[in-house]
């Protein structure tokens, strides 16, 4: 696939990074030559300065053939015209755009193609902000994400000691929750795959990716740790556009009760958020002061959240908060070696704007009709949605069993969402949430003998990402389909 990019931030050069591993013929536009300079030292694509809204750009960069642009760069104007003149000009099939705006989000006909030509409009901010919130409603989890419009759950979670499976083979797990049907999709152990089978033993510390139903998760949670009690004290530090959007978001969510603390450094902000904010405490001031986290009682505070614009700032006031006896604490870290730095550390989870943003670019990029991705262990392995089209002639998958697909080793499909209606998403995020809840699907964890149907979507967990392309070929229907 020929695709464009329009910005070599930290988004644009993730998504790089992982297309070109998986051989596209990947172009990056930014209008900081010195930084496209470093980024084709070590990386198999074109490189094109200048500004990604100017026609004669585009054209340099491959417009009048490429299949795919994405956009963004840290302008919304920019990405919007780019978006524009893409299908005005070129014809390029899929236009992706990131905006930031909530204004521009707020009123979804701008992407229509009758305006600006957006196929796909992604919020970052909103995403991470979705990512946050699903972190403090299961406080347990290292990473819980949704398929198939929230039916299904993939959880990871670390087994602790004492948890009631701990030192028991994954063939128990029946025993221990009878009702609920779940499937382990991966262990990692001391960051190596375990490609787990009915006899193997879970231990202390693993990291245990799994797939049930999202009414069933709390139940299977409970049996790899000791479960904690539920979040209500959060502190959140940093007022920008993440912090704003997640207090705003705990700020709405009135059955849950939450008691929110927020602090942010500019006084102005503070102010204006003060004035937003109905049911927050707003405090101006520094995170990393000590003096302030002990006087608004932090060793009190179930989560404490870390989310502004400096790395160095996230990390110290969440070590800091952690030290000071706050329960669970959790950073915003954009730079990828201070990730891994902290990653199994005292900061209990770390949060990369950039891992979080790029499924959702991935979803669009994919071979075959891939309705989601999320990024997992750092870029190192995946999970997708992938609906089964086609019949037994024509298909690798329909009318087949479970046991009978030739996934490669390493991929493992997890679960299986049936009769789930064919709504069109846009692929952006709004304030008012996602979308609605198909109460007719019905969710099947996969088993050897579960059989695949036309339209089903499959959830599959790979473990390295080296073998997206097998999976993909699999899933596509053979040219004879009509």
């Amino acid at each position: 696939m020929k695709i464009i990019i329009l910005g070599a931030g930290r988004v644009g050069t993730s998504v790089a990074e992982s297309l070109v591993s998986e051989a596209n013929d990947i172009t990056l536009v930014d209008m900081a030559p010195d930084r496209l300079l470093s980024l084709q030292d070590h990386l198999d694509l074109r490189t094109v300065a200048g500004n990604a809204s100017h026609p004669s750009v585009l054209i340099k960069a491959g417009a009048n053939d490429a299949d795919l642009i994405l956009a963004v760069t840290k302008s919304d104007e920019t990405n919007l015209v780019a978006c524009k003149l893409a299908a005005t000009m070129f014809n390029i099939p899929t236009k992706i755009a990131r905006i930031h705006s909530a204004n521009f989000l707020a009123y979804p006909e701008i992407f229509s193609s009758d305006n600006f030509g957006v196929d796909y409009a992604i919020c970052p901010e909103q995403i991470i902000t979705d990512y946050t919130e699903k972190l403090i409603e299961f406080p347990n989890a290292l990473q819980v994400l949704d398929f198939a419009k929230g039916k299904v759950s993939l959880v990871a979670v670390r087994a602790f000691h004492g948890g009631p499976l701990v030192g028991r083979e994954l063939r128990e797990l029946r025993q221990h929750v009878p009702n609920v049907d779940t499937r382990v999709a991966a262990i990692f152990r001391k960051d190596s795959p375990i490609i787990p089978e009915g006899d193997t033993i879970v231990e202390a510390e693993d990291e245990v990716f799994f797939l049930a139903a999202a009414n069933d998760i709390r139940s299977v949670i409970s049996e790899l740790r000791r479960m904690d009690k539920p979040v209500e004290r959060i502190m959140i530090a940093g007022g920008g556009k993440i912090g704003r959007r997640l207090a705003n978001a705990l700020d709405k969510a009135k059955e849950k009760n939450y008691q929110v603390k927020l602090i942010e450094y500019d006084k102005r902000v503070s102010q204006s958020l003060a004035a937003e904010l109905q049911h927050t405490l707003v405090l101006h001031g520094d995170a990393t002061d000590e003096g302030l986290l002990e006087n608004e009682n932090i060793a009190e505070m179930d989560m404490f959240c870390a989310l502004t614009n400096d790395d160095e700032n996230n990390i110290m006031s969440a070590l800091l908060a952690k030290s000071m006896g706050a329960r669970k604490v959790l950073a915003l870290i954009n730079r990828s070696a201070y990730v891994d730095l902290v990653h199994s550390g005292n900061i209990d989870i770390a949060i990369s704007p950039a891992q979080v943003t790029i499924g959702s670019l991935l979803a669009h990029v994919r071979r075959g009709d891939v309705v989601a991705v999320h990024s997992l262990r750092r870029g190192a392995a995946e999970a997708l949605e992938l609906v089964a089209h086609g019949d037994a002639k024509s298909s690798k998958v329909v009318g087949r069993k479970v046991s009978d697909i030739k996934l490669p080793r390493g991929a493992t499909i997890g679960a299986i969402v049936r009769g789930l209606s064919a709504t069109e998403s846009r692929g952006w995020n709004n304030e008012k949430g996602k979308e609605p809840h198909d109460d007719n699907a019905q969710v099947l964890i996969a088993h050897h003998d579960t059989t695949i149907e036309a339209e089903d979507h499959i959830i599959v967990f790979v473990i390295n990402k080296k073998l997206i392309r097998q999976v993909e070929k699999i899933f596509q229907v053979g040219v004879g389909f009509l």
